[in-house]
């Protein structure tokens, strides 16, 4: 492991320098270069790579789980184990999580209908139960709020909005989408939760 480290900085800092702070001889170092890579450290440098790759293109915000996922539809299998070993080998640190942001507000005097779905979540035909929810993003310019209409029979997507604001317009818009994109016939049912966006007057 000692030797991996001053392999990986020896550009930077100098052999003789780390072999001294690590307390280890330059001779060793050098007798440790000279053998033949293994078939194990063959894989790790693919991993690392494709990790790099992957963590980079996740703005640095994944972990070893979601590495390990990032990897496998890649093809590249191993444990979450090796990943988080190989994250620590580079230094793969994930950013923090921002702040957790509250997506339903509830306001006393807005009317609430009834639960009637109350928790039926299989349907036996497209169009006939749809959900609605919001949820948030993080980007470089701040909290981006997606608001969806999903069709419970395929789990599909049929309507969304986004805003950088959360607003009972970004709720309505979503649903006008869904509205103008499929053919609803009588008798759907909608559920959402009881956020304010939700029972507003408008929606």
């Amino acid at each position: 492991m000692k030797y991996a480290f001053i392999d990986k900085q020896r550009d930077a800092y100098g052999v003789r320098r780390l072999c001294q702070a690590l307390a280890v001889s330059p001779s060793g170092y050098y007798a440790w270069r000279g053998r033949p890579v293994s078939r194990r450290q063959r894989e790790d440098r693919r991993l690392k790579v494709a990790m790099r790759s992957a963590f980079r293109l996740s703005r640095q915000a994944y972990g070893s789980p979601r590495l390990q996922e990032a990897l496998a539809t890649q093809g590249l299998s191993c444990s979450r184990k090796r990943v988080a070993r190989l994250m620590h080998e580079e230094g793969m640190t994930p950013k923090k999580v921002q702040r957790m942001r509250r997506t339903t507000h509830s306001i006393g005097s807005h009317p609430k209908a009834p639960n009637v779905l109350d928790r039926h979540f299989t349907v036996a035909a497209p169009d006939r139960v749809w959900a609605g929810d919001i949820t948030y993003l993080w980007t470089d310019e701040g909290w981006l709020y997606l608001a969806v209409v999903l069709d419970l029979y395929s789990r599909r997507v049929v309507g969304w909005s986004t805003s950088d604001r959360l607003t009972q317009e970004l709720a309505i818009a979503a649903l006008q989408r869904a509205l103008s994109e499929r053919h609803v016939e009588d008798g759907l049912l909608h559920h959402s939760d009881r956020g304010s966006q939700y029972t507003s007057e408008a929606y």
